[in-house]
């Protein structure tokens, strides 16, 4: 199997990773009410378990990121993270409720063909 193929779980793993942290993160703030810029507030927020696991979340994906790098090249890996798109608008609708327009799910589907291109056109076509 080529590195290009076993890269991919970790490459979707990572994007994954990044978009349950987005996704956390906003859980956070709505749970702390929003966000202030004093320390006070800003320390607070900072201990939303919402907004520690969207941290958490981050921090892995950045390992399997590493994981997924040293087995591809850059340009192969980077469009991937398009994905992130498509993965956010997915986990925004499921677990904040969040409306997606007609024009947006084009947008995404025109994503999914431009990274399935990009990684069609890294096996060697």
């Amino acid at each position: 199997m080529s590195p290009n193929l076993k890269a991919i779980p970790l490459i979707v793993l990572g994007v994954l990773l990044n978009a349950a942290a987005q996704i956390c993160l906003k859980k956070g703030l709505q749970a702390a009410g929003g966000m202030q810029l004093a320390a006070g507030p800003l320390f607070r927020l900072m201990l939303e378990p919402w907004v520690i696991a969207g941290l958490a979340c981050y921090a892995v994906s950045v390992v399997v990121w590493l994981g997924a790098l040293s087995m591809v090249q850059v340009n192969y890996a980077y469009p991937f993270l398009a994905l992130g798109f498509i993965a956010n608008a997915l986990m925004a609708r499921a677990f904040l409720g969040e409306a997606m327009t007609p024009m947006r799910w084009v947008a995404l589907c025109i994503i999914v063909i431009g990274v399935g291109l990009q990684a069609w056109s890294g096996r060697g076509h």
